[in-house]
């Protein structure tokens, strides 16, 4: 039988050189559904891969790099500002940014399948630590060059290309896979967390420390990274994968594998509508200058982009109400299908307030997607795919929604802010829904 097609996973492969499981299910009781979370404990989030130290240590370092990226990501594009006085300057460096991950995460993907990730894990943080530093050394310099803050940005971010496949393929190496969901939510909720703090930290430390040291600091903070990967066990191939290369022909191959495999595909097509269909980042502006303009531009723009993250991290702390979900297909389905319920009330409000609590709603529903969509990842592939699963979610991750800004943009040209919205939130409810009755597979995966 198809292994997208099958109703249960095994649990996480087993690792010889990964430390022994303290708990076999730490709030495990008597009875086949085991001891339930008594008082708050049952909404509040599920905090057991936390007591597995490996995981401990991985997640941990995670801690730092959400925050120390955001303060990295707020300083470019500020000093490109500062050098060129021109926003288009700023978007080619997100460009610049954009091509070597999505190269360097394909291939990255493939030569996690082929190494110890461990040993990867820490070349490639190192690897972002000398950029940091380096980004210190021309701001402290003076160089004033936007070229070289463009080539930094591209060797960063295709060290984070290299990085990320790595990161996300060891959890299930260090947790069972009936702990992969609270994984997952333990780990978006930091990184949700340290987009809304990182850029609020940098905005209160550059008038106070300056631009070069916000760069120093994030460098500082990956030290502290690079000891908490050092302390992971070894994660070597497993042995039908060490004869294998990292080339062309095992990226298409891990291609090949998706579309063989539905679930994986569906689950990475749900993705795909929310995020271009559904993302209307593009037009926060706008909305913010017309639509929302009695309540102050500043202040509208900021709740509108803090209104998801927000969301997310909410959705995050309360993860334990859904993270013990075995249906793993539906709750996918159904946060695509709130995202898009919350999208298209956002375009139809009038109020600010309102408007961000739709956003914030939406922030929820894809903190829920995420969760269990890297959950989906982690359990119904192989070992030997994990990786370069990995490294296609990081580019639809970060595709997805540079698309939208394209199609939001040009939609709302066309047909107003609002409308394009609302249409786009209505649109992802019914691609969700139509690619649910079409293909059964998501719909039946669980663990």
């Amino acid at each position: 039988m198809d292994t997208s097609e099958s109703s249960t996973t095994p649990e996480a492969d087993p690792d010889p050189d990964s430390e022994p499981d303290p708990d076999p299910d730490p709030e495990a009781g008597p009875g086949p559904q085991g001891r339930a979370r008594r008082g708050w404990r049952r909404w509040a989030m599920d905090t057991r891969p936390l007591r597995r130290p490996a995981f401990r240590r991985l997640w941990s370092s995670t801690i730092v790099t959400a925050v120390g990226s955001q303060l990295t990501a707020v300083a470019v594009p500020k000093q490109i500002y500062d050098i060129t006085g021109s926003s288009a300057w700023v978007g080619y460096a997100s460009l610049a940014g954009l091509v070597p991950m999505v190269l360097f995460a394909l291939w990255g993907g493939a030569v996690a399948d082929t190494v110890d990730r461990r040993k990867l894990l820490l070349v490639t943080n190192s690897g972002i630590a000398v950029t940091s530093v380096l980004f210190w050394l021309q701001a402290v310099s003076g160089l004033d060059s936007v070229a070289v803050l463009m080539v930094l940005l591209a060797a960063q971010q295709a060290f984070f290309g290299l990085n990320a496949p790595a990161r996300n393929a060891s959890i299930a190496r260090l947790v069972p896979a009936r702990e992969l969901a609270a994984a997952n939510a333990l780990g978006s909720t930091v990184m949700q967390t340290g987009l809304v703090a990182g850029p609020l930290l940098a905005g209160a430390l550059i008038p106070v420390i300056g631009l070069p040291e916000l760069y120093l600091l994030d460098a500082v903070a990956l030290c502290a990274t690079l000891w908490a990967v050092f302390r992971l066990p070894a994660l070597p191939p497993l042995k039908t994968t060490l004869a294998r290369r990292a080339g062309i022909r095992e990226i298409v191959e891990g291609f090949r594998y998706i579309s063989g495999h539905k679930v994986l595909l569906l689950s990475f097509l749900a993705d795909i509508i929310a995020m271009v269909f559904g993302m209307p980042r593009a037009l926060f502006p706008q909305l913010a200058a017309e639509t929302y303009a009695p309540y102050g531009e500043g202040l509208a723009l900021g709740l509108l982009f803090a209104a998801i993250p927000i969301g997310a991290v909410l959705g995050g702390l309360f993860s334990g109400t859904f993270s013990r979900a075995r249906r793993h297909g539906w709750m996918v389905i159904g946060a695509v299908v709130a995202w898009g319920a919350a999208i298209a009330g956002f375009g139809l409000s009038g109020s600010l307030w309102l408007a961000v609590v739709f956003l914030a709603c939406a922030g929820v529903a894809d903190m829920v997607s995420m969760v269990f969509r890297g959950a989906i990842l982690l359990s119904a592939a192989t070992d030997e795919m994990r990786g370069r699963m990995q490294g296609v979610f990081t580019v639809v991750v970060a595709g997805g929604p540079r698309l939208a800004d394209v199609l939001h943009g040009t939609a709302g040209a066309a047909f107003g802010p609002r409308a394009a919205v609302a249409g786009g939130g209505l649109l992802v409810v019914a691609v969700m829904l139509t690619l649910t009755a079409a293909a059964p597979a998501l719909r039946r995966y669980r663990i």
